[in-house]
């Protein structure tokens, strides 16, 4: 996995819409060794930005699907591969880009406290939809179960390889997930998704984002899930009311 270098923190600038196109807080699992999973991520912004920033199209109307391929290389790492498109009033239906990830864990022969993992992931992406046409994201992972209830904390930090807008930095995208399962089938969940600055120098709280999504998950059988949430902006930074829907299926060896 690449390691971690921290750049020189620049003037800051004015924060963007969080990420539409994978609305999801990681999980430390990886797929099984030699196993394919496939996931779509759909969303829809009921009430987004309603002007260009730039090159970027305002958000609000889009309709966005990503389809995501991952790999089980080993019991302890995976591979991944996503395809973007997007639906916006005027245009219609475009390519909206497309990403690689890797993703590793702990050995459950660590025995730690909970549970540990990290994922690296390029994005590539047209300008209409992100003005960071080319990302590095790092996420660390870390995941504890407590009987019923499952804590999700992904750190995540960003950094824009090449933008529209000038030099790259290194960006703070926190995000967290708290589940109580209430059956063998069902879990409730609210899902936390923030953007709150450049590395070590954090924005002024109206420039952040901070985006909170009430959701359910249901298990349809055997690693089949589907997640359906409803995400509510807490500023006029981000979007501030989305729908958004996540369905996981394992294709085998």
């Amino acid at each position: 996995m690449p390691v971690l270098l921290f750049g020189a923190v620049c003037p800051l600038r004015e924060a963007i819409a969080q990420d539409p196109f994978e609305i999801a807080v990681y999980g430390a699992e990886t797929a099984p060794r030699k196993v394919w999973e496939l996931e779509t991520h759909m969303s829809y912004i009921a009430r987004g930005t309603t002007a260009f920033e730039g090159p970027v199209a305002p958000s609000e109307h889009q309709f966005h699907l990503a389809l995501e391929l991952t790999r089980g290389i080993t019991d302890h790492w995976e591979v991944t591969a996503y395809l973007l498109s997007a639906y916006r009033p005027g245009p219609g239906v475009e390519y909206a880009g497309w990403r690689v990830r890797s993703r590793v864990r702990a050995p459950e022969s660590w025995r730690l406290p909970v549970d540990l993992g990290i994922a690296a992931e390029l994005e590539f992406s047209p300008a209409a939809y992100d003005e960071t046409t080319t990302g590095l994201e790092i996420r660390p992972i870390l995941e504890k179960r407590i009987g019923r209830v499952q804590l999700q904390l992904n750190p995540v930090i960003e950094r824009a390889l090449t933008t529209t807008s000038g030099e790259g930095e290194w960006e703070v995208e926190p995000s967290g997930r708290v589940g109580i399962a209430v059956s063998k089938r069902v879990a409730l969940s609210v899902e936390y998704y923030g953007k709150t600055g450049l590395f070590g120098s954090a924005l002024p709280g109206s420039q952040q984002v901070h985006q909170f999504y009430p959701g359910v998950d249901l298990h349809l059988g055997d690693d089949i899930e589907l997640n359906m949430g409803v995400g509510f902006g807490t500023t006029t930074s981000g979007n501030r009311l989305v729908l958004k829907s996540r369905f996981e299926v394992p294709l085998g060896h």
